[in-house]
């Protein structure tokens, strides 16, 4: 059961990096993209490292027993997904606004 939830972890990782790639890929074919947006996108490729790197040390302490350690894993590997998930939402409404009429609060952020 461990196995399958820990290969379901990894393989959520995956999807999420052909996502991210794809989403560099559709906006690289866009006339106009802030290249404050092109960092926000490239910086999710390190916190899906952390991701990766904070998962290998949850499979040592599912191993081991560590509970405590397992829980506070989990919880920060899907702290990571939701920083993501929260920032291209972000984009995503800054792209649909049009980026000139974004305030400069809105250009101004980068969660990632």
């Amino acid at each position: 059961m461990q196995s399958n939830i820990i290969e379901k972890l990894f393989s959520s990782f995956e999807e999420l990096e052909q996502a991210i790639e794809s989403a560099k890929v559709t906006l690289a074919k866009r006339e106009v993209v802030p290249a404050e947006i092109m960092q926000r996108l490239n910086s999710y490729d390190g916190i899906l490292i952390k991701q990766r790197n904070l998962a290998k040390a949850l499979c040592g302490f599912m191993d081991r027993g560590e509970w405590d350690e397992v829980s506070r894993h989990v919880t920060l590997i899907n702290g990571l997904s939701a920083m993501i998930r929260d920032d291209a939402r972000a984009i995503l409404s800054q792209l649909a606004l049009n980026t000139d009429n974004a305030s400069d609060e809105d250009r101004d952020m980068n969660f990632c």
